[in-house]
């Protein structure tokens, strides 16, 4: 099924323990969620020179008690086949409006999955947790994909005219990856749109990725939306970047996912975030 329809194949050992382990993997992981096993990290957001931290991305992590850390690739597409990223999802952004409350200014990104954005309930339970956390909802931005809005046009609308309405802000994920309809940016109200790390990968080697860059800084400008670039991690990348007029970045460059504390203690120094390149050994 997973290859598509009008197919045949024989069901095989490893077919079948592939299938124990990710059922095995399912039921640790409806545990780690309930049991909370799980944590929140969170990843610089600068401005377009690096030097001032002007929000941070949540990011779910995932250490298994004996497989150790899970990608979260790996649990996060687990969480969303077997529906258990509705509570995975409540979680992050209930733990990450309790942590953002500690950084006065900045931005807190927590992503929705499709599968959270479709339920009836979500903006309700999102002005709950705000609520709950007493977390500025200015402060709180949800990052969607396309994946969000199709063929959920106008309840999708609706959401996020409730959220807005609330003060929280939208951001496009993964802009460019997906069908990237101007339809989109036209109906709903985006505030940012989020270049994908692919593009930013490929900026140095490859033309057309380049001039993407600037086509979608020029469109998110024209419609009054801020721009953010992710997976930067080098100094030319970075001041392409800049030169191109992006608004915001992320990346290894300004800092990889760490821990709230560590976010508080190295906002109360002075520099602690000054860019860095990428170690040759990771870049590889």
């Amino acid at each position: 099924k997973n290859e598509g329809r009008n197919r045949a194949c024989i069901y095989d050992a490893e077919m079948d323990a592939a299938l124990s382990n990710r059922k095995l993997l399912e039921g640790d992981l409806r545990e780690a969620i309930a049991g909370n096993g799980l944590r929140v990290a969170y990843q610089p957001i600068v401005d377009k020179s690096g030097e001032k931290v002007m929000g941070v991305e949540a990011l779910c992590r995932w250490t298994h008690p004996v497989r150790g850390e899970i990608s979260p690739a790996e649990f996060i597409a687990l969480a969303e086949h077997t529906g258990c990223i509705v509570e995975l999802g409540a979680f992050v952004l209930r733990q990450a409006c309790l942590d953002g409350d500690a950084w006065a200014d900045l931005t807190v990104a927590v992503n929705v999955s499709p599968l959270q954005f479709r339920r009836p309930e979500f903006v309700g339970q999102v002005e709950r947790i705000l609520e709950e956390t007493g977390f500025d909802p200015k402060r709180l931005e949800l990052e969607l994909t396309e994946s969000v809005l199709l063929g959920n046009v106008d309840s999708a609308e609706q959401a996020m005219l409730r959220l807005k309405a609330m003060g929280v802000r939208i951001a496009l994920d993964d802009f460019g990856t997906g069908y990237s309809s101007l339809q989109y940016l036209r109906r709903y109200p985006f505030d940012k749109l989020k270049i994908d790390r692919s593009f930013v990968h490929s900026i140095e080697k490859a033309a057309d990725a380049a001039a993407i860059v600037h086509a979608v800084v020029g469109l998110g400008r024209g419609l009054g939306m801020k721009v953010t670039a992710e997976g930067v991690e080098t100094a030319d990348q970075h001041l392409f970047l800049r030169a191109a007029g992006v608004h915001f970045m992320q990346g290894f460059r300004f800092g990889a996912s760490m821990k709230a504390e560590e976010i508080t203690a190295r906002l109360g120094r002075p520099g602690a975030f000054l860019p860095a390149d990428l170690p040759s050994a990771l870049a590889s």
